[in-house]
């Protein structure tokens, strides 16, 4: 009997482990998406910034106008400048949105000034953009750092091509936190590129980077298929398709699936072959 009690109670307390153990497996599933989602809006922010200076820079004549209409991505409270006496070889756009936020065609609010020097024409092949920032805002986020953006001339699809380095940081609203970004990227004018409207432009984002999140810990980014970004109204605030595989310092890689083409403001997250949906930002 006393064998049989022994028995037992072995295995209630193998039954006991074996639930402990279970639910501990399922309070340590990794399902972090925040560095993820930290990087979709450093991506998005600073793509856009790209977008903004390409329509300012489109006429590279007038000293001072106002841009906004139904097709570009500035709002009409958006005050371009163009000095061309800064020097023989350089010359400077300012966009300056104001000091108080003003809504743009994508729903984002803006303010402050984006700081475009660059050398040549500004669509010439060799080209190159030097982008800064001076109090600027998006949706309350402020926006730090340089952007380089060379014209590499066409490829061999004839699609013009152009080199981008980032070096910035976005501080978020509310005391959310700082992302920290950095990128090495080839930009590909899909379509648009001949007409003068701006909800015709696709573009195609290949590349890699590095940053950190808003919880501190470092991460690693490639795109592993092309992020595509639709210029026209009701898609133009994010990606629309592509993939890439972000790591972590401190957990498995994971990848970030931006879907297949729909206008949306939705993405995936599979980690360890789950997968979680996000909003973006």
């Amino acid at each position: 009997m006393k064998t049989k009690n022994i028995l037992f109670r072995s295995a209630l307390v193998f039954a006991a482990s074996a639930v402990l153990f279970t639910g501990c497996r399922r309070e340590e599933e990794d399902n972090d998406t925040s560095a993820s989602s930290d990087n979709a809006l450093a991506e998005s922010t600073f793509n856009d910034i790209t977008n903004i200076a390409d329509e300012a820079g489109k006429t590279g004549s007038l000293s001072n106008y106002r841009l906004g209409d139904d097709q570009g991505i500035l709002s009409a409270c958006a005050v371009v400048t163009i000095d061309s006496l800064i020097s023989s070889d350089q010359d400077t756009i300012t966009v300056d949105f104001g000091a108080t936020n003003c809504t743009g065609n994508d729903g984002r609010n803006r303010r402050g000034k984006i700081i475009i020097y660059y050398t040549g024409n500004y669509r010439d092949v060799g080209a190159t953009h030097t982008i800064t920032f001076d109090n600027y805002f998006v949706n309350d986020n402020q926006v730090l750092g340089t952007k380089t953006v060379v014209n590499n001339g066409p490829n061999g699809s004839g699609n013009t091509v152009f080199s981008i380095n980032v070096n910035g940081q976005l501080i978020l609203a509310n005391n959310a936190g700082t992302i920290s970004w950095n990128s090495q990227r080839q930009r590909e004018w899909l379509a648009g590129e001949s007409t003068t409207a701006w909800n015709d432009d696709m573009y195609s984002i290949t590349g890699s980077g590095s940053g950190t999140g808003t919880d501190g810990h470092s991460y690693t980014v490639n795109i592993t298929s092309p992020l595509i970004r639709n210029m026209a109204l009701g898609c133009r605030r994010h990606f629309v398709q592509g993939t890439l595989e972000l790591t972590p310092d401190n957990k498995p890689m994971r990848t970030v699936d931006f879907g297949a083409g729909a206008c949306d403001d939705v993405a995936t997250v599979t980690i360890n072959n789950r997968t979680y949906t996000i909003r973006l930002r």
